[in-house]
């Protein structure tokens, strides 16, 4: 299934805010449990993985568990949000024995879409180099996003480690879990309120898409969008299980949630979203 090309129509299906009219009571309700998981938990807050401002890493380690660790890229169309904002997902991943980092990163028009997947490699770097500062296992190592962060996910999944860093292992992350995300970004071009932030031409955004990418290794690579997002969203997420043979680990169906309200499945253990992050990391069969 292609992309439509009017851009009225495209400008609103990849408009997740004016789809999801309550979207505001999802960013406050994330903010005041990301709060009380702050200050209740032991984290590491601000670690630092470049220069950049926003090269930073909350670290919630688990005490109990094998050593698996997740890093979590959050959403936000590469323009807004923060990690701080989804400090709410700690507690179900470290309660489940798995330690858990949330990544930042700076954000369009501050800093390219291409910086931001640099950013990205930088701290994947960081995270392997100082897991087992942390009681993490090099070799648990998994990574998961939401919207712009899935994307910056199979972005990650299809990185050339060794290419970047001679000490890195070719399959740094043992597999990736990418959430309503957008792998084509040609379409993105055509969408005048974002791509005046995003500064994407045909080229650069054809660059950028990771379902024109390889999968750098056989780690497993599972999707999930939500069941009631736009078409355009639900094209996408076929779209990289669909090109992504060689890797792709399953679907994990969310019926009956939008663009936000899917992420609430991750801070639910007993949901199918959490349950799928376990089953990707084979914590549970």
């Amino acid at each position: 299934m292609n992309a439509p090309t009017d851009p009225a129509l495209l400008s609103k299906l990849y408009n997740n805010r004016e789809l999801v009219p309550d979207h505001a009571q999802y960013f406050a309700r994330w903010a005041e449990g990301s709060q009380r998981a702050r200050s209740t938990m032991t984290c590491h807050l601000d670690l630092r993985y470049g220069e950049a401002p926003g090269e930073t890493i909350d670290l919630f380690p688990a005490r109990k568990g094998d050593g698996s660790c997740m890093m979590f890229i959050h959403g936000g169309y590469w323009r807004s949000l923060d990690k701080k904002d989804f400090s709410f997902l700690a507690p179900a991943f470290v309660g489940g024995g798995i330690s858990l980092a949330v990544v930042n990163y700076d954000l369009c028009p501050k800093v390219s879409m291409d910086e931001i997947v640099r950013q990205m490699l930088r701290a994947s770097r960081w995270l392997w180099l100082h897991a087992e500062e942390y009681g993490m296992d090099q070799d648990r190592l998994f990574v998961s996003g939401h919207s712009a962060g899935a994307h910056l996910t199979a972005m990650l999944m299809s990185a050339q480690w060794p290419r970047f860093d001679g000490e890195l292992p070719k399959d740094l992350w043992k597999g990736g879990l990418a959430i309503s995300g957008i792998y084509d970004l040609r379409p993105l071009v055509g969408v005048d309120w974002l791509n005046g932030d995003l500064r994407l031409d045909e080229a650069t955004a054809l660059k950028l898409s990771p379902a024109f990418l390889p999968p750098a290794t056989r780690a497993p690579v599972m999707t999930c969008v939500g069941g009631d997002e736009s078409s355009e969203f639900l094209r996408q997420n076929a779209l990289l299980g669909e090109r992504w043979k060689s890797a792709f680990a399953g679907d994990i169906p969310m019926p009956r949630t939008n663009h936000f309200s899917v992420v609430d499945g991750l801070a639910n253990p007993a949901g199918a979203l959490y349950r799928g992050a376990r089953k990707l990391m084979k914590l549970d069969q």
